[in-house]
């Protein structure tokens, strides 16, 4: 404390009224907070004498600050912190001051009015001529140091681990900031301690023109140390190592060549090194610092701190990035070329382009050889591993004339040296994993097949130099409008892509496959959802026993069953995609439906997820929507199996569409964006779930119900199950289940395929052969549900009823419809809530003449006298022989 320090708050504030300062009362709580209502009328209006008085008078314990900027005569305050007081950062910035020629301009500072503040910073203070003091600027920041970190920043650290904890070490207080001064004490500050006039006061601030201050806050910018970004305009795009050892010439300049080499020439002035850290001043300037290098941790670079020369300000840059803006106006590669000449950086090694490695993509061509190097471990007594995958090398191909290079091409296809390409209805595609891990069949466009290519062949041109007369290849793609001729034919040498797999699969002539990638046998590409494991050459009776006690007494042992045809039919399903290439025809779409959620429908859905991976897809809004969707899961999606989800409770599947598609082996459709109708083989398994789900007009036969109903309240919250938590056993064992289910299927493969004879409309094959498997494992209940699948036909059962009461009211008499509407108002169907019309019912008969609903039908009888149709009821008296009663 100096004797000219006020020892009083209202003596203070006399004392720095009288200087032209704006003053504020601060609370005497640590919180350092004016204590006025708002001070924001004193960011533009001094306060008065009369509010001194009020503020400080009768001892009032408080503290007194000042209001920095236009208000207080463009005043403003520079502090350095204590801790960068304490690390010698102020007598850093004096040293760099003296040597800038600033030496004197700074004298002023520090001795025109100074403060130590309880912590043990400096607060100095200025008056700026010439310009507006700008606002609160930190001028110089540091990392803390980990023995620095607070309580709350060390939890900060622990959420966000890559938070930046930063000490402020040099700030200023401007237009619209406030500062302590002295005389404040006591409990005005967190730590009890004064602050203390070390120099001058308030009348004795200097006044600096803004050059002169703008080059002292310069000087206290350069004392930053954090990191900053480089630029793409200063330094160029970072790069791969070139191969043996070899040196970039902007590499070999950065190594070589100091920053005097670079600066100097161009006018620039060094001052002074402390540490590593050089500084310099820009040319014209003679007096003050421009500029930094050295000062990052990282790298050796350039830091401009003013606008007024050719650099960006406030940019670091490379001594290449520096070189190649000062010579070569920001052009990297042209000062690459030039300091190349200049003999900077290694020759590179000449290499021909036929030395251009193949990409490490893989080709398989469905060998049923195994890699021992990848095989994973064994478990449970299944085994398996990746099928041997073999990488031709990459091609060469000469495109200087357009013509052959398209012939090249067609040929590289037909010789089978274009790994991974393979053509279906629409043409080129690949089968690549998509963020989820799941398969998807890309049709190539213009840019695909462009990019493929580019991967896969070395394309090059011939030209002739110049100089030498020699020939030399040049790299090159094969042009856009060539890749366009390509995909513009009819036909492609590539093999065929019928479909894909994600598990082992029965071939038609009842081998397995289970070689990873394409197999030319079947056209279908094994994508495995989950890693395979090696099977044994042959089935014993231990591995199928253990197969049957994974799938049966395992994962659907604890499934509330409604009946055991409903387990029968899951299982029929869970072996389809495995069976799928071994018969030809469309399948029946699977319901699974539940008395209520929480049954276990997603559980069963989530079965299918991790042995085979599913495309799920929200129940569309209509057949349009529904149609689009069946085209986007077959001509987009790899998986075997599609789930319609969550259908509305109560829902009645009754859709054209959908009976039209199961009824389909090839589905036929425009593809969205496109005009050409695209042909796809519809071998994926349909499932759709939802609670007390129903179906309707033709649907009824086209499905198998999977029905659970646990019979409690509640029954989300069920335990005790056989293998605990599914999902994580499922994640854990997936290829576990999956070998169990191959070894189901392969058993009864080897036991000669025994079937038995089910009929089941147009899947009467399928029926049959699943119905053989089941029986072969034991498994009772198939299609044994025919009579409560009636019961979920709303439809069927509807027309049923309508046609018994007519039978029994009416017996074999015609009637017209308009009598049935009045004698059986009850009964008739009805769209709605009203009953059809005469005419509606009419058509309603029409179109289902001839059909049995339960075991009655209706008849047309034409009534020439009248010009009318009647209508009565047949019933049929045995359908073993086809008699019946009229």
């Amino acid at each position: 404390m100096t004797d000219s320090q006020p020892t009083d708050l209202r003596a203070s504030a006399r004392e720095l009224h009288d200087a032209g300062l704006c003053v504020l009362p601060i609370k005497a709580d640590g919180s350092k907070a004016p204590s006025v209502r708002s001070w924001t009328p004193y960011k533009l209006e001094r306060s008065a004498p009369d509010e001194h008085d009020a503020w400080f008078g009768a001892g009032r314990p408080a503290g007194i600050a000042v209001v920095y900027g236009a208000v207080s005569g463009n005043v403003e305050m520079i502090e350095f912190e204590g801790h960068a007081v304490r690390e010698g950062l102020l007598d850093e910035v004096t040293e760099i001051m003296d040597a800038s020629g600033l030496g004197e301009t700074w004298a002023q500072v520090l001795t025109g009015w100074a403060t130590e503040s309880p912590s043990g910073g400096r607060h100095y203070r200025v008056r700026v001529e010439g310009a507006d003091v700008p606002g609160n600027t930190k001028l110089a920041s540091r990392l803390a140091r980990e023995d620095e970190y607070t309580d709350e920043e060390r939890q900060r650290l622990r959420e966000k681990p890559g938070a930046r904890i930063i000490r402020v070490q040099i700030e200023t207080r401007g237009q619209g900031g406030y500062g302590l001064v002295e005389p404040s004490s006591g409990s005005v500050h967190a730590t009890g301690r004064p602050y203390l006039r070390l120099e001058g006061g308030p009348a004795s601030i200097p006044t600096l023109d803004v050059a002169q201050w703008q080059a002292i806050r310069d000087v206290c910018r350069m004392l930053d140390t954090l990191p900053k970004p480089e630029s793409p305009k200063t330094a160029p795009k970072p790069q791969q190592p070139l191969p043996e050892g070899g040196v970039r010439p902007g590499e070999d300049f950065e190594a070589r060549t100091d920053w005097a080499d670079i600066l100097q020439p161009a006018g620039w002035s060094y001052v002074i090194q402390r540490g590593r850290t050089r500084y310099w001043r820009r040319p014209g300037k003679d007096r003050g610092l421009s500029a930094t290098t050295g000062h990052a941790e990282d790298r050796d670079r350039l830091y401009v701190f003013t606008s007024s020369t050719e650099f960006t300000a406030e940019t670091p840059y490379t001594k290449f990035g520096a070189y190649a803006l000062l010579h070569h106006n920001g052009n990297h590669k042209a000062a690459a070329g030039a300091l190349r000449r200049d003999g900077y950086g290694s020759e590179p090694p000449r290499r021909r382009l036929a030395s251009v490695p193949a990409q490490s993509q893989h080709f398989a061509d469905g060998s049923s050889a195994l890699d021992p190097d990848h095989a994973p471990d064994a478990h449970e007594g299944f085994e398996g591993g990746p099928q041997l995958r073999s990488v031709p090398s990459r091609p060469e191909l000469e495109i200087t004339n357009e013509a052959d290079g398209i012939d090249g091409v067609l040929q590289l296809m037909a010789d089978g040296r274009l790994p991974d390409l393979y053509k279906r209805s629409g043409g080129p595609c690949w089968v690549y994993r998509d963020d989820n891990d799941d398969p998807v069949v890309q049709q190539l466009g213009t840019d695909n097949l462009r990019a493929y290519l580019a991967d896969h062949v070395s394309s090059f041109t011939l030209k002739r130099n110049p100089l030498t007369e020699q020939l030399e290849e040049e790299r090159e793609l094969l042009m856009p409008k060539s890749c366009s001729t390509i995909l513009g034919r009819k036909d492609w040498p590539l093999p065929t892509l019928r479909g894909v797999v994600t598990s082992p699969v029965i071939r038609p002539d009842g081998t397995l496959l289970d070689s990873l990638g394409y197999d030319r046998a079947t056209g279908l590409y094994l994508e495995p959802r989950v890693k395979l494991r090696r099977l044994q050459p042959q089935v014993t009776r231990d591995s199928l026993d253990r197969a049957k006690s994974i799938v049966l007494d395992q994962v659907l042992k604890d499934f509330p069953w409604v009946a055991a045809s409903d387990r029968a039919h899951f299982l029929g399903a869970l072996l389809t995609p495995i069976l799928r290439p071994y018969f030809h025809g469309p399948t029946p779409m699977f319901v699974l439906t539940a008395t209520a959620a929480g049954s276990g429908k997603s559980l069963l859905k989530d079965i299918f997820r991790h042995a085979y991976g599913i495309a799920d897809t929200a129940w569309p809004e209509n057949d349009t929507e529904l149609r689009k969707s069946i085209t986007t899961q077959l001509y987009g999606t790899g998986q075997p199996v599609v789930v319609l989800d969550n259908l509305p409770n109560g829902y009645v599947i009754k859709s054209p569409v959908l009976s039209a598609l199961l009824t389909s082996e090839v589905w036929g459709d425009r593809v969205l964006g496109a005009t050409s109708k695209v042909t796809m083989p519809n071998d994926r398994l349909w499932i759709v779930t939802g609670n007390a789900l129903r179906t309707g007009g033709d649907n009824g036969r086209r499905v198998l119900w999977v029905r659970l109903d646990p019979d409690c309240p509640d029954p989300d919250q069920r335990d005790n199950f056989t293998i605990g938590d599914l999902r994580p056993w499922l994640r854990a064992n997936a290829s576990t289940l999956v070998a169990a289910l191959v070894t189901l299927v392969r058993a009864w493969v080897a036991a000669g395929t025994p079937q038995v004879r089910v009929r089941k409309g147009d899947y009467s094959e399928w029926a049959s052969l699943m119905a053989g498997l089941l029986d072969f494992l034991g498994v009772d209940g198939w299609m044994a549900d025919r009579n409560e699948a009636r019961d979920q036909d709303d439809e069927l059962q509807e027309w049923s009823l309508f046609l018994e009461m007519w039978r029994e009211t009416y017996g074999s008499e015609p009637l017209a419809t308009g009598a049935l509407i009045k004698g059986l108002p009850n009964h008739v169907p009805r769209k709605g809530d009203e009953p059809p019309s005469a005419n509606q019912l009419g058509i309603w008969l029409k179109a289902r003449q001839g059909r049995y609903f339960g075991t009655h039908k209706v008849v047309m009888v034409v009534d020439s006298h009248r010009k009318q149709n009647l209508w009565r009821v047949e019933q049929h008296a045995d359908r073993g022989t086809g008699g019946h009663e009229s």
